[in-house]
């Protein structure tokens, strides 16, 4: 590995059914058409909400017309090239000195596609920053790959965005940390999860980025939260709410009080967390949202994005930028 350089069965059955089964069935012939039924209409409530959970996405049609400027190589494991997808300002010069908006796609860390979160990239390369995606490893118990490598990834592409700033037209020290759900996971983990490191990052650059905004993220991976099955009996050392500490980057988080995916009260126990260790950090809680509400109506997602914008500009992260002289 080197780096270049430039997601309880009752205890008895249902009594119609268990009267049934005392009984020929050629004696009870309703009780047995109304099982039949009653199966069938169970089996719809689940089609129902299986296909409730699979909503078109408007965002993706949008996200399969943008393009990055370009691909830059971050870190190489084996044979496989870990790249950042770059979505440049118009006019963007290396020479520019551009605050960072890194965002990182979700999947419960076994899926996902970088483009899916294009259009965050290019809402906020349209506000002056240089955006950006990654590809990262992803959980793969075969091939001996865990959440902890998933950590590692992002906090890898950070050290290396830090590092080669004066290439790429970054200001080192303006670097917004992004994701959703799992990707929202990784990204907090750059912050959060010290010694989660890849043996050949650079010594002495810092992962940690200067502001974070997480949209819907997984942030409890306790057996209330999410993930921990997937981790394992370490899930408390890449549980966010668990890591909590004084001196943290100022933060926002969107939630929907509906998620029953990455359950809404741990980003409330999170942020009360945060705010009593005198950290930032705001909650944008949706009433009802499922998980990743904003993704699923484009009012919800341009609301969000101008919020985000907001929020950077209230912490010096997005303002305007100058060229080095």
């Amino acid at each position: 590995m080197h780096h270049p350089t430039p997601e309880k069965q009752p205890a008895t059955s249902i009594p119609l059914f268990h009267r049934a089964a005392r009984r020929p069935l050629v004696r009870r012939p309703i009780h047995w058409l109304a099982g039949c039924w009653l199966v069938l209409a169970l089996g719809g409530l689940l089609v129902t909400s299986a296909t409730a959970q699979e909503r078109p996405r408007p965002l993706d049609p949008i996200s399969k017309q943008l393009k990055p400027d370009r691909l830059v190589t971050y870190k190489s494991v084996g044979e496989r090239k870990l790249q950042l997808h770059l979505f440049e300002p118009t006019g963007h010069r290396a020479d520019d000195r551009r605050s960072v908006f890194l965002i990182i796609h979700g999947g419960g860390w076994t899926g996902g596609y970088p483009w899916r979160c294009y259009p965050f990239a290019d809402y906020l390369r349209d506000r002056g920053m240089l955006a950006i995606t990654i590809d990262y490893r992803l959980l793969n118990k075969s091939a001996g790959t865990t959440v902890f490598d998933c950590v590692r990834d992002g906090r890898s592409a950070v050290r290396y965005v830090r590092q080669h700033a004066a290439q790429l037209g970054a200001d080192p020290d303006r670097i917004v940390l992004s994701g959703c759900s799992a990707g929202g996971h990784v990204a907090a983990g750059t912050a959060l999860f010290d010694g989660v490191d890849d043996a050949a990052d650079p010594p002495g650059v810092s992962c940690v980025p200067n502001a974070m905004v997480l949209y819907y993220p997984v942030i409890d991976t306790s057996p209330e939260g999410y993930g921990q099955r997937k981790i394992g009996d370490t899930w408390k050392q890449l549980s966010p709410l668990h890591q909590v500490r004084a001196n943290l980057p100022p933060t926002m988080i969107f939630h929907g009080t509906g998620d029953t995916v990455t359950p809404y009260r741990g980003a409330a126990e999170f942020q009360a967390r945060m705010r009593a260790a005198k950290n930032i950090c705001e909650l944008v809680s949706h009433p009802e949202g499922i998980h990743g509400y904003l993704i699923f109506e484009k009012p919800l997602f341009d609301d969000a994005m101008a919020r985000t914008v907001r929020f950077l500009e209230s912490q010096v992260q997005l303002r305007n930028h100058s060229r080095q002289r």
